[in-house]
């Protein structure tokens, strides 16, 4: 079988499969399908196949001229049907691994896709698990599913494998095609097969490590380490608020270290798909273990809380000019997660615009990239228009929760009554009277 499979790669006659076409999988497909492998992308939303199928690219780091010419020359296309699995040789699962409302992992999307995809593997099939999830997800649960319900065995009929999705939508650096590749997979023999698949299409190094559980916990712990970096800056600004002192002069003199430091920045929270999710898979699983996680936890307590942190700001700044938060009119500058993207997962200014509106403040947003948001938490809004001298002026106070390259800080400031600024977008304003920085 690996060789077999080593000379279909050579000779582009895989065909893949991604299910999930998101931030991870339609960039996968996009790149699998431009290297030379007829790609079909699994989706059981059926607005994004269509997108897909006419063309129509709705993730920021895909070409939209890539997906039509790929999609026009038939090495491309998507669907809902998964009885197409049958079809491919490789497949990429690229699903959502979010919290449930008890911040517990829901792996719920990675079950009901190894189960679709068990009812239709054929032998001789590579199968990557690609979504961020804890440390035995790929041995535990998607390996006894594929095995049940296809009648096949792993490693001898097909083989299995993680790598961890590395994207960081809006990186103008780093895209899908040129980040390094983790591989970890079951036996020998997957490893190599699949880490081949990964060279041949990306531009990346491909690192080949000895199981998927390590490869599980290598992406755990990327962004775990951020989790804890950010919380500890995070309780360094709160510290350096209370003694005067600007914890981004504190960062900006720190960097200047060539080695044995890394700069990292304060905030009104944690976004995204991974940094503020990752921890908490890690830290359920080592229950299992008796284990407690004491540092990352405590990390996690601070990033948290900061939406609060930046609505107890916000009230101390209106309390300065006899203003109560109760009934004040708060504009929020960015709804996203992170500068210039319309990605709002996971926000911190969703957090923060409904800690406002609990203490009852009257809380708009602007966002050029998010016009309306509607989360899985069933919280929805919808940006204001427009943002001119008379709308700013409107406002009791304006806090920047994202940092916009897009919108125009020197109007603000000129109009703007007062201005939390939780990003440090308007350090180079020059005039600071009506600014206070987090």
């Amino acid at each position: 079988m690996k060789e077999e499979l080593l000379k279909k790669i050579e000779n582009r006659e895989i065909v893949v499969g991604v299910v999930g076409l998101g931030y991870v999988g339609l960039p996968l497909a996009v790149e699998k399908a431009k290297a030379g492998f007829r790609t079909i992308g699994f989706d059981v939303q059926k607005a994004k196949v269509d997108m897909v199928n006419e063309g129509h690219n709705y993730i920021g780091d895909v070409v939209d001229n890539d997906l039509k010419k790929l999609v026009e020359n038939g090495m491309l296309k998507a669907t809902t049907d998964f009885s197409f699995i049958k079809e491919v040789d490789f497949i990429a699962i690229c699903v959502p691994t979010p919290l449930d409302i008890h911040q517990e992992p829901d792996i719920s999307y990675v079950k009901s896709s190894t189960e679709a995809i068990s009812k239709y593997l054929s032998p001789k099939t590579m199968v990557v698990l690609e979504s961020t999830t804890y440390p035995g997800t790929t041995e535990e649960l998607v390996k006894p599913i594929l095995e049940e319900e296809s009648g096949l065995k792993c490693g001898v009929d097909f083989y299995l494998g993680f790598s961890p999705e590395r994207v960081d939508p809006g990186n103008l650096i780093y895209k899908t095609k040129n980040t390094p590749k983790v591989v970890g997979a079951i036996g020998e023999d997957a490893a190599e097969v699949i880490s081949a698949m990964y060279r041949t299409v990306l531009e990346g190094e491909v690192y080949t490590v000895n199981s998927p559980a390590v490869a599980e916990m290598e992406k755990i712990l990327e962004n775990t380490y951020r989790n804890i970096n950010i919380g500890l800056v995070n309780e360094i600004g709160r510290l350096c608020n209370k003694m005067n002192i600007s914890v981004w002069d504190v960062i900006d003199a720190a960097k200047t270290k060539p080695y044995g430091f890394q700069a990292f920045y304060p905030g009104p929270g944690l976004g995204g798909h991974c940094i503020p999710l990752d921890p908490y898979y890690l830290t359920w699983k080592a229950r299992e273990y008796g284990f407690h996680t004491t540092l990352i936890e405590n990390s996690m307590v601070i990033n948290d809380s900061q939406p609060e942190y930046c609505v107890e700001r916000s009230m101390h700044i209106l309390n300065r000019f006899q203003k109560a938060i109760n009934g004040a009119r708060i504009l929020l500058l960015g709804i996203s997660y992170k500068q210039d993207i319309d990605d709002y997962r996971e926000s911190p200014a969703i957090r923060v615009l409904k800690e406002l509106k609990k203490v009852g403040a009257n809380v708009e947003y602007y966002d050029p990239w998010v016009p309306e948001f509607k989360n899985m938490y069933g919280e929805s809004g919808k940006s204001i228009s427009e943002l001119t001298p008379d709308v700013v002026a409107g406002y009791d106070l304006v806090v920047i929760t994202c940092a916009h390259s897009n919108v125009d800080y020197e109007m603000i400031q000129e109009n703007a009554q007062f201005i939390f600024d939780t990003k440090n977008v308007m350090k180079n304003i020059k005039n600071r009277d009506n600014i206070e920085v987090l």
